[in-house]
């Protein structure tokens, strides 16, 4: 009975093996390096804007870039236009900022038909709660253990 189990899990990989969608790493780095490289030459530009038409700071350029890039993400994903990049850069489009505004905002337009408040609206903060919760309660440890080490 084991051999019979052994030659059903050899004859299924092999199977899988054929059927298994080939790998094209070479043009998916390539792919997701440039269009990550193309976002953050985005932010910088914004960044740059903020620098020298406004006039702002260290922080408040750094504030108004994450601003304005999380609010390009978020019209590009509620356009549809994300979902495509992504399909084509891969890790490109999710490492950036950008990438968050996605993560946030791609499942709560999955709801647009119960309507703007109960449907986005609400999908939108079901989904955003967790996500900052644990990223401030990260950011706490990690101030924490900098804070005992004597940062």
């Amino acid at each position: 009975m084991d051999i019979k189990k052994t030659l059903d899990t050899k004859e299924y990989n092999e199977y899988i093996k054929q059927k298994m969608p080939k790998s094209h790493t070479v043009k998916e780095c390539f792919a997701a390096f440039w269009v990550g490289g193309l976002i953050c030459m985005i932010g910088q530009g914004v960044s740059d804007f903020g620098k020298h038409v406004f006039g702002l700071g260290e922080e408040g350029v750094s504030a108004f870039t994450a601003i304005v890039m999380i609010f390009l993400g978020a019209i590009l994903t509620g356009l549809g236009v994300y979902d495509i990049i992504g399909k084509y850069a891969g890790a490109g489009s999710i490492v950036p900022i950008t990438g968050f505004a996605n993560s946030i905002v791609a499942p709560a337009m999955e709801f647009r038909r119960e309507g703007l408040v109960l449907g986005v609206g609400a999908k939108l903060f079901l989904i955003a709660g967790p996500v900052l919760v644990y990223g401030i309660g990260a950011s706490v440890v990690a101030g924490i253990i900098y804070y005992i080490v004597g940062g």
